[in-house]
Parts: C-alpha cells; structure tokens; sequence
C-alpha cells in the first residue's frame, strides 16, 4: 500500500501547525460518519494534543467539504458503538481535550456532527453551513451532548425547536443566537480558525488549560465553594514561571517566551 493510500484509510489525520494541531475526520465517502474506527482516532488525536507539551490549542474538521453527519448509521445497525472509552460519543463528547479547542465547519453538522461541536469551546462555521439534530426524524435521541450543552448555551425555546421538529438552521442562525463564534466564507472555515487558533495560541499554556477548566466545572461549583475551587485551579498558574515572564514580558515590552512551568 502506498503512502497515499495509507493515509486515505486512516479515518482521523492530525497535522501539526507550530504549537497549533489540525485534526480532520477523514472518512468523506460517509460524510464524516462517527463508526468506532473514527470515535477511536478522535480520541487518540486529543491524546495526542493533551499530552504533548509544545502544542497549546487545537482545531478539529472534517474532509470533503463538510464537518460531519453524526453516527454512521449503517454501522450501529450491525452492532457497532461509535462510543470510545470515557470519551463517549465520538471519542470527544463526554471528555473533550483539557486544552482548547476549535470546531471549522464546512457544509454542516448534523445530529452527532453536531454534538461533536459542542464538544468543542469555540467554533468557526462557513457562512450557509447546516446545524441541527435531526435524531428524531429515525426516533432516535441526541444522546451525544446536544440535550446536555445546549440548553446552557441558547434560549430554551429555541433548542426545544432544534430537538422536537429535528429541522435544520443556517450557521448564520447560530451566530446570531451566540453558539458560532466566527462566520467565515465557504471553504475558508479551517484558514478562519487556525487564525483564531493562533491568537489563543500566544497566550500562556498553563492560562489556557485552567481558564477553560474554571469556565466548565463551575457549574458544579456552589456559591459557598467556588472561589475556594478557582484557587484550587488559578493559585499554581499564579505561582508559575509563566506568570513571572508574562508579567516581565509586558513590562520589557517584548513577546513572552512560555515554558510550560
């Protein structure tokens, strides 16, 4: 097999782009489908972005033009589980990468596509692309994450809509209503986030893994103990090399340089 063909089996590619790691779902013949082979490699791909210390932000796509259509149908019938370990869904939907992550999507993102998403902290989406979780038009459940973080993220009324008709809306629709970050034109979604990726990128590593963190378990937190459990997560920050260089960064008027300490 050649290295062409390798690489076009493999259902998740990562690429690294200086401290930035580009991950693509890579099974366009099924429109990104999530079999167990892609829940699987998702999750090695987080693995990979998680554990390496010279890598602080990543984005995650899809080849062939579009993000994803969700599970692959024809997979879950013959028994297959497009859930991967403590991950979940996709490998990502119950534990996503510690470090931030961006969603670039092109054409749409449908039912378990998008709950991959909202797996995601920050997402990009080509200007016309399609949302939604159509899961009950096949009297299925969205059972991915959508039920769970979208009623924190949009008004109820409109995620009732989203769930109960299974219709789609135009990424523009969820800009306005806040869920997309950045509109970008058709085929430009991945250019669009690897520059935000960029900018979150020049920040501190140890900043941006506990900002992140602080802004997902404080639902979990109450009034009496959250400030106790954001020191928890901000006092070694505040303590760390990083921190001083930062600060010394600003004051000698020049680019900090992070160690990760």
């Amino acid at each position: 097999m050649s290295v062409d063909q390798a690489t076009a089996v493999q259902p998740v590619l990562t690429e690294r782009r200086g401290n930035v790691l580009l991950i693509t779902l890579n099974r366009p013949e099924v429109r990104n489908a999530v079999n167990a082979a892609l829940a699987e490699g998702v999750a090695g791909a987080l693995e990979e972005l998680d554990g390496d210390e010279s890598l602080s932000v990543g984005v995650l796509t899809g080849a062939g033009g579009f993000f994803c259509a969700g599970m692959d149908l024809g997979a879950f019938v013959k028994g297959e589980s497009p859930w991967f370990g403590d991950r979940g869904f996709a490998g990502i939907a119950q534990r996503s990468a510690e470090k931030p992550l961006i969603a670039a999507i092109e054409g749409f993102a449908l039912a378990g596509g998008l709950e991959i998403a909202l797996a995601c902290d920050l997402i990009v989406a080509a200007q016309g692309a399609k949302m939604g979780i159509p899961e009950v038009k096949r009297s299925l459940v969205a059972a991915g994450g959508a039920l769970l973080r979208l009623p924190r993220r949009m008004p109820y009324h409109v995620v009732m809509e989203l769930a109960l008709t299974g219709d789609f809306f135009p990424a523009e629709r969820f800009h306005e209503l806040g869920l997309v970050n950045r509109l970008a034109e058709p085929g430009a979604a991945v250019d669009v986030a690897l520059e935000l990726a960029g900018t979150l990128a020049k920040n501190g590593p140890l900043a941006l893994v506990a900002a992140k963190r602080i802004l997902q378990e404080q639902f979990d937190w109450s009034s009496s103990e959250m400030w106790g459990k954001q020191a928890e997560i901000a006092g070694p920050v505040m303590a760390s090399e990083d921190a001083k260089e930062g600060s010394s960064a600003f004051k000698e008027k020049r680019e900090p340089v992070w160690t990760g300490r």
